[in-house]
């Protein structure tokens, strides 16, 4: 469900604002009925018309990307850089990115034009699980690794606790393979983490989302979401909105 003027904004009616106000003064009617409700949310099954004219509505899609590196994780660039949308050429809906990969990062990028299932995945009570690897300067010890493991301070933030292991290690070279999964966003969070334990990151991809992986894919490589990775990746946005909920109940009950 989403904002009936967000809904008519990317449907290319009016900028969010005039949207509003076309709701406001009576102009738009969801199922032939007129709505002056600016809170009204509305979903792909009601018709939408706005002064008698029914709008166009995209068909929501679910691209799932491997970003290279030296690509930029936006829809559009001031600096003139190659983006994430560049890379999707025979892709017609306006689609953007769930979240971000910093511009030296590769890996999974799920694009998107759907507004609801792209904020569910970013809201931090969901908790999706990301997984990384990075090779690392430095070789961690376990004593490291278990401050990732129990959450540690990172620019006046306390992480929350990481899954981490080594995947293999080069002491002639003095580097390791590192393997971290987190379900916070934070900007550069995973640079950030390993640099606090001593193991700057070289070089770092993402190699999973949710449910979702990499696999049988190579750098620049999209493809369609199969309806099963999507129902899955629904089911995993509502298990944790349930377990969210469990949680709020028992911390209610223990007071």
């Amino acid at each position: 469900m989403e904002r009936l003027q967000k809904v008519m904004a990317q449907a290319g009616v009016a900028s969010r604002r005039k949207s509003e106000e076309l709701i406001t003064t009576g102009h738009v009617q969801v199922n032939g009925e007129v709505v002056k409700e600016l809170g009204t949310k509305v979903d792909q099954n009601d018709a939408i018309q706005v002064d008698g004219a029914s709008i166009m509505r995209e068909n929501y899609v679910y691209y799932l990307l491997y970003k290279p590196r030296g690509v930029v994780s936006t829809a559009h660039d001031d600096k003139g850089r190659k983006t994430v949308v560049d890379l999707l050429q025979d892709v017609d809906e306006r689609i953007y990115p769930v979240g971000r990969l910093d511009y030296d990062t590769s890996g999974l990028l799920l694009m998107t034009n759907d507004g609801t299932l792209a904020n569910q995945l970013m809201h931090p009570k969901y908790k999706i699980d990301k997984t990384y690897v990075a090779k690392v300067k430095g070789i961690p010890t376990n004593e490291a690794l278990e401050q990732l493991r129990h959450g540690l301070l990172v620019d006046g933030h306390k992480t929350a606790p990481a899954k981490t292991k080594v995947i293999s290690t080069e002491h002639r070279r003095n580097t390791a393979i590192v393997q971290l999964t987190i379900h916070e966003g934070h900007n550069h969070q995973v640079k950030n983490m390993l640099a606090a334990i001593g193991v700057p990151v070289e070089k770092l991809r993402r190699d999973s989302y949710g449910p979702l992986t990499l696999d049988g894919m190579t750098s620049g490589d999209y493809r369609e979401l199969k309806p099963a990775e999507l129902a899955t990746l629904r089911e995993a946005i509502a298990q944790q909105g349930t377990n969210k909920r469990s949680r709020t109940r028992s911390h209610h009950r223990s007071k």
